[in-house]
Parts: C-alpha cells; structure tokens; sequence
C-alpha cells in the first residue's frame, strides 16, 4: 500500500507548512520571508539576541527614488531592544547592517532603527536547566563507551552520554 500522493511527498518540511500561515503576517511587517527572525541570534549573537528582536522592515521613505550615496537608498530595520543594550547596539549598528545584508545577499538594509522597551524572551534564547552530570553517570557512561576508540573520541561519547543520563534522570542499568 502507498499513502502519498506523487503531488505530495511525505514527510514535508514544517517549513512549508508554516509559511503559508504565517507568510501573510510577515509581509505586512516588511518581512519577505521569516529567516531574519530565525537567525537573528546567529546575525547578531547570542549575547544581544537575547536583548533585542526584529519588527519590522520600513521601505525607503525616498519619494523620487534611490540617489547615489544616500543613507535612504535602503530599508530601514527596526529593531525592539532592552534599554541597557541600546548603546552597545547603536555602536554596533554597522556591524548589525553589514551582517544582516550579507544574510540577504544583497544591499538591502540602510540604517538600523532602534526602539526601547522591554523584550520578550524566546524560547531558544532561554537559559537551558539542564542538569549536569555527576560522578554516577560519568562511570556509567565511560562503561558503555568501551576502550576499543581512540581517546578524543571516547572522552567526547562519555561527556555526551553522561548528559544523556542526567537529563533522563537514570543509567541503562536502572531500565
């Protein structure tokens, strides 16, 4: 039995699904697609990523058309940013362009808008609780590693597996 369709196949990005649905909002927010907003914290770093977020893209406001060597030849990207970060991201500004422009691959962004208030935290920029490895499941994992790998290799699966077994709050021998 088959159960996709050849229009369809199976299993689709989330990405496409997505898109559709939130594709509208974007736009109406000078976003032509959502990958300013995913990236932000790798155009920006972490750091002032979990200080700021993107609103929007504003047009140029030049009525007559771009001129040559006018700071209004491009967009302007606005930015919602915590009041403590709002100097270290005004000196940064032409860092911030120059990085989201080579994110686009074309000059688009001119100037960087700067609005203060408070940000919204986002999930993947929240702190992780994980808990960290003890001694139980650092002997654990080294046991499941074996001694047949190179050292680099083996010290890096029992560093991996040892946080495998924090987090999921036992060792294989408990199951």
């Amino acid at each position: 039995m088959q159960y996709r369709s050849a229009k369809t196949p199976w299993p689709r990005p989330l990405g496409g699904l997505l898109q559709p649905a939130i594709g509208p909002l974007l736009a109406k927010r000078g976003f032509g697609q959502g990958a300013l907003i995913l990236y932000w914290d790798n155009i920006v770093g972490e750091r002032l990523a979990a200080a700021s977020r993107p609103v929007k893209i504003q047009p140029p406001s030049c009525p007559r058309g771009p001129q040559e060597g006018s700071a209004r030849n491009g967009a302007a990207l606005v930015v919602r940013v915590e009041t403590g970060f709002a100097l270290e991201m005004q000196h940064l500004a032409p860092l911030i362009i120059e990085r989201a422009n080579a994110h686009f691959g074309w000059q688009c962004i001119a100037r960087l808008v700067l609005m203060q208030g408070p940000v919204d935290i986002l999930p993947a920029t929240r702190a992780r609780g994980a808990p960290q490895p003890g001694e139980s499941e650092m002997a654990a994992a080294a046991s499941c590693a074996g001694d047949d790998l190179e050292e680099p290799l083996r010290q890096v699966l029992i560093r991996l597996g040892a946080r495998i077994f924090a987090q999921s709050g036992g060792r294989p021998e408990s199951r």
